[in-house]
């Protein structure tokens, strides 16, 4: 058996009806006993790989999570006594004899995955919950994903190199966090929000396809697919284009994927930002859920009813929805509003004498055309309900993309896996209190090609070279195609309003290496929390991290964050303000 060591011939978990027979050594935790008689038990022994039942004859005192080491033979369950719920359940040790190698206090919650624990008591005693099978098997497949992702990589002609966890402020947006240096008294080191200038600068350097399995820290509010500490796969790559790039990465995920399903998913889909927001009303689009959006601009052209007047008509068929009661609906329109909708109107489909007719109380003020055309395009039938919003393009479409998800749910757990790569995302979200275009992405990302010419004139109109992974409605992970140009840098630094001055102070040393020559390069980074917590079934990140934050930031292990002491505090030149 693997796992043999000086003091263990195996694990518990690995035996089977071919080891009958054998003289084995075994060491893990009590997982569970059962007495029979005054001198029989049966031990439940638990070790990483699993459970494996042995017989101690004879007067043993032992209890929940003492750690025991066995010595028995290997022997065939009787017949009617297999438990198949264990890969070991056809087997146990028998004629045992037990070492205890440490005691235990009773713990603080059943190592079980059977038994509902509080998630503050699971963190504050994590070393505990670590043992439970979900944790086990969470952290197991979580290692299996990076050794699949490294593998391909690998395999792809990239090399890993390790980056600062010690660096400058860089132009990515998030808040960072900030650590004092000793030796260089008022100055701070951040820790990086990611590897971009440093992975730039590595193409600089020649290295023509870098990757690196990145620790990553930002200072921002904390949620279920969200920490403080997050690891990604980071790369980059030099003289490629984005469909390299795509190419790269699609074939690292599917490897992680078929590394853990066993099976290796399809092609990955593509569609722009454009027409995931237009079907979808998201850029992290969750294609299990099957219906889309409705554009009813043509059936509400020149319309007299007040509420469809806006530049945009969207709907959303909710596929037997018409029960819904009369009170959600209401929740469902000032819900509407709450996301930014002037309005949300509802129409039931009812069967009237074979037909299908709608019931709302706009229905009146519509002509028959408009009902004919809704009814059309939607495809809705007797029993289905229809949502619609009236508004811009895009807060149309976001306001009902966020309730197709409330409305119809997520599905929940393993399964399917439905891949997208988004692309041709805007170069600028919006235009700033100062006039000038705010970055969509960092300053770094190219415009495309086609949309050039409209950098001063029309700057909301341009398309960059980014593009977004999403699985399942979680987006997994961003990137670009970089600017390598000096022109075209000096072009989206003046639509942005940056001063040759601040571009300097900013980013001269990024700015500095490039005038020594830069390569056309592009890369990418995903959240490998993220990709294991779908895989894994999970709907927090914090179950697949072997000791995460709480939403609140805190550390319930080690009591982190804490106060330094005074003699730390005046070794580093600080002084804490009133609180």
């Amino acid at each position: 058996m693997s796992g043999a060591t000086s003091m263990r011939t195996g694990r518990c978990g690995e035996l089977t009806l071919d080891d009958v027979g054998s003289h084995v050594r075994l060491c893990g935790w009590v997982a569970r006993r059962r007495e029979h008689g005054e001198h029989l038990a049966f031990v439940d022994l638990r070790d990483s790989t699993g459970v494996i039942q042995c017989v101690v004859e004879g007067s043993v005192e032992l209890r929940s999570e003492y750690v025991i080491a066995v010595s028995g033979v290997v022997r065939r369950r009787p017949e009617g006594m297999e438990n198949p719920a264990l890969t070991t359940g056809a087997v146990e040790i028998g004629d045992c004899t037990v070492e205890v190698l440490a005691t235990a206090e009773p713990p603080p919650f059943l190592v079980d995955d059977r038994a509902e624990v509080d998630e503050a008591v699971r963190l504050r005693h994590r070393y505990v919950d670590l043992r439970r099978p979900r944790m086990q098997r969470n952290l197991r497949l979580r290692a299996a994903v990076v050794r699949a992702i490294r593998a391909a990589m690998d395999a792809q002609g990239f090399c890993e190199v390790e980056t600062p966890l010690l660096w400058a402020p860089t132009p990515e947006g998030a808040r960072e966090f900030a650590v004092p240096s000793r030796l260089h008294r008022g100055d701070f080191y951040v820790l990086p929000q990611s590897p971009q200038i440093a992975k730039q600068l590595l193409m600089v350097g020649g290295f023509d396809r870098y990757y690196q399995i990145a620790k990553c820290l930002r200072d921002e509010d904390l949620r279920a697919d969200r920490q403080f500490e997050f690891t990604q796969l980071d790369m980059e790559a030099s003289f490629v284009t984005q469909e390299d790039v795509l190419g790269f990465v699609s074939e690292a995920v599917l490897d992680a994927a078929q590394a853990v399903t066993g099976e290796r998913p399809p092609p990955i889909e593509r569609m722009t930002w454009e027409e995931a927001l237009d079907r979808f009303g998201t850029d992290k689009p969750d294609l299990r859920i099957a219906a889309e959006l409705v554009d009813l601009g043509e059936v509400f052209a020149g319309t007299e009813v007040r509420a469809f007047g806006g530049p945009c008509v969207k709907a959303l068929r909710v596929t037997g929805g018409g029960t819904m009661s009369r009170s959600r609906l209401d929740t469902l329109v000032e819900r509407a509003k709450a996301l930014g909708a002037k309005g949300l109107a509802w129409f039931r489909v009812v069967d009237a004498d074979g037909a299908s007719a709608l019931e709302s109380p706009l229905t009146r003020a519509m002509s028959e055309g408009e009902r004919e055309g809704l009814l059309a395009k939607t495809g809705a039938v007797p029993g289905d309900l229809v949502l619609a919003v009236s508004d811009e393009h895009r807060s149309a479409c976001t306001v009902l993309g966020q309730l197709r998800i409330e409305v119809l749910g997520r599905p929940v757990g393993e399964g399917p896996h439905r891949y997208v790569w988004v692309v041709e995302f805007p170069m600028f979200e919006s235009i700033g209190a100062d006039g000038h275009p705010v970055a969509a992405h960092h300053p770094f990302t190219m415009p495309h090609p086609e949309d050039l010419d409209r950098m001063a004139t029309d700057p909301l109109s341009v398309r960059s070279q980014a593009y977004d992974l999403v699985l399942n409605g979680w987006e997994l992970g961003s990137g670009s195609v970089r600017i390598h140009r000096a022109d075209i840098q000096a072009r989206v630094f003046a639509a942005l309003g940056i001063s040759d001055e601040e571009a300097e102070s900013r980013f001269g040393f990024l700015m500095g290496a490039f005038r020594y020559g830069a390569p056309p390069h592009a890369g990418f980074a995903f959240g490998v929390d993220r990709l294991v917590a779908i895989f894994a079934g999970e709907e927090s990140i914090r179950e697949v991290i072997a000791f995460p934050k709480t939403q609140s930031g805190a550390d319930p292990l080690t009591g982190a964050p804490k106060p330094l002491s005074a003699s730390s505090l005046a070794e580093l030149g600080l002084r804490i303000a009133a609180r």
